[in-house]
């Protein structure tokens, strides 16, 4: 719980139509292709008549509604459906965003605070002129589930949209608003479920995809989810989702963490039961009753819930979400899609919050980690040894969180027959370096969207140097030749290769490497100390390791069995 509290601290242009047919018979197949007036301007949407904005070569459309807004009564319910409108509806302003905490004013994440409201499940396309049947690129936001928006402007979606592919940026409900489980809601519930009302959003905008896309010059049957950190995690809850399979052919997932998960009735892997947080969280705010929750004053609830403790996370209830994601994947029952993951050098440079301060000296390290990993204590202190302390408690937390679960992604979908590729962001440039941040948590995205200029205040400055921006194109390449084809490749860069018995992965350094065995033996350890804490029942497995780390149970036999 304190880990908790302590990761929530932390956490001019032309203006165009676009008009709904007078008919749409509910069916892909059927749609028209994109129509255009003579100023390549009009398009056909079945949601109703969007107005948005011409930018250079692209069609931009922003704060589209896709579902009604989750106020009132519709608080803590799964979304409904944005029925067809009358009217135009104008698309040329990005929308507020969905309710959330400030971020602590000096960290590199930190965004100048945006207009927020419930009424935030809107989405943002970007669409090259005259495209007929283009891939789609459904990015989800990152923030922990706590913040964020699909309209951060380090989400621009016009460099990847240039690249003949559409993008789609979406909102979804975070914190209090997008995760809580309580009985009461479950009772509500036809299914007696609660939770995931987050991740349901996500859902009913890729129903909103499949419907309309078409008309923005999209292929609802070629759409790839991707994001970032809790968007990788969100690509994970989408790949293991019931109600998700079929809405997308691809997935890529940048720093996910395939974390132990609350389960909707009882209590599991050290975390109380989701319902039980939710009971928790009612009781410290005085509120007696889902109802005078509901009352609440939205930006109220949403400063007072993470201050009491409550964390956002997706809920197993066997039927959004069927099961652990690592038991769902250990049994092939996740989407079978081609997947690109990865994670970054210097992921906890950024987020120290979740590193255990060093021992006193070595002696005292070593000792602390014999005490709690046993039999694998020696393996521990060879992959992160004594010697240099601070990066060994760095890499121990990153390998746990982000390594190993990128690497049990690219093998989970390997062992479907999907193809699957593995990359290692190992980029500094100097303004990040000279701040201890090489590598850092989120440091690819500036170059995956070209958006050098569009980071936040306070996020180290990229130099337009070519080595920064041909790395950028290159990334650029990579990630939407994925989304068109599910093979990952850019012009006058090397292969990338597709993960298989060598480890291969596309290391990105300087420029794009080719490499096999990314950190050898790294992923066999935390899969063993993983598999140990399974099989006790009562451990959670996520950044509690290394100092951090309680007793390792002892080896168990179902460990010993290929993973």
């Amino acid at each position: 719980m304190i880990l908790l509290r302590r990761l929530l601290a932390w956490s001019a242009t032309t203006a165009f139509v676009v008009l709904a047919p007078s008919n749409f018979a509910h069916q892909v197949t059927t749609m028209p292709a994109p129509s255009h007036d003579k100023n390549g301007a009009i398009v056909n949407a079945p949601a109703g008549s969007i107005e948005g904005r011409i930018e250079g070569k692209l069609r931009v459309f922003k704060g589209v509604p896709y579902a009604l807004p989750p106020t009132g009564l519709a608080r803590w319910k799964p979304p409904s459906a944005m029925p067809r409108w009358t009217g135009v509806k104008e698309a040329t302003e990005f929308g507020p965003v969905c309710f959330q905490p400030p971020s602590p004013p000096a960290s590199i994440y930190a965004w100048i605070p945006a207009p927020m409201s419930e009424d935030c499940l809107t989405l943002n396309i970007w669409a090259p002129t005259g495209a007929r049947k283009a891939p789609v690129f459904f990015w989800i936001h990152g923030g922990a589930l706590v913040t964020g928006s699909g309209s951060d402007a380090l989400y621009n979606g016009a460099r990847l949209a240039e690249q003949g592919i559409v993008v789609v940026s979406i909102n979804y409900r975070l914190g209090v608003f997008g995760w809580l489980a309580h009985p009461e809601l479950s009772k509500e519930s036809s299914l007696g479920i609660s939770g995931n009302y987050g991740l349901l959003d996500q859902i009913e905008a890729l129903k909103w995809v499949r419907r309309n896309i078409s008309a923005f010059g999209g292929d609802p049957s070629n759409v790839t989810i991707a994001g970032e950190s809790a968007g990788g995690l969100s690509v994970m809850y989408l790949l293991a989702a019931t109600p998700a399979r079929g809405l997308f052919s691809k997935a890529i997932a940048e720093s996910a963490y395939m974390i132990s998960t609350p389960e909707l009735k009882q209590a599991s892997f050290g975390s109380p039961s989701a319902e039980e947080s939710g009971v928790k969280l009612a009781a410290a705010l005085h509120a007696p009753n889902i109802e005078a929750m509901r009352a609440m004053d939205a930006a109220t609830l949403s400063h007072a819930a993470p201050a009491t403790g409550y964390a956002p996370w997706g809920t197993v209830d066997g039927h959004v979400l069927p099961g652990q994601l690592v038991d769902v994947f250990d049994k092939g029952e996740q989407a079978p899609v081609p997947i690109l993951a990865g994670f970054n050098s210097g992921e906890i440079r950024s987020l120290m919050i979740l590193a255990p301060h060093p021992a006193a000296n070595a002696a005292a390290y070593e000792s602390v980690i014999h005490d709690r990993y046993g039999d694998l204590a020696d393996e521990f202190l060879r992959l992160y040894p004594s010697a240099n302390m601070q990066e060994s408690i760095l890499a121990t937390t990153r390998d746990a969180l982000y390594g190993w679960t990128a690497q049990r992604l690219v093998r989970k979908q390997k062992a479907l027959g999907r193809p699957s590729f593995l990359y290692f962001f190992d980029h500094g440039y100097p303004a990040a370096d000279d701040a201890g941040l090489h590598g850092f948590h989120a440091s690819e995205l500036p170059f995956v969207f070209g958006t050098f200029d569009a980071t936040p205040p306070h996020w180290p400055k990229i130099p337009a140097t070519p080595v920064e921006t041909k790395l950028s194109d290159a990334m650029i390449g990579y990630w939407s030749s994925f989304a068109r084809t599910g093979h990952p490749k850019a012009a006058n860069e090397p292969d990338w290769p597709s993960f298989g018995p060598t480890g291969s992965y596309m290391a990105f350094k300087e420029a794009p490497q080719p490499a096999d065995h990314l950190l050898p033996g790294m992923y066999e350890f935390n899969e063993e100390t993983v598999c140990r804490r399974r099989g006790s029942g009562t451990l959670a497995w996520n950044w509690n390791v290394g100092l951090y780390s309680p007793k390792l149970p002892a080896q168990q036999e179902s460990c010993k069995q290929p993973r």
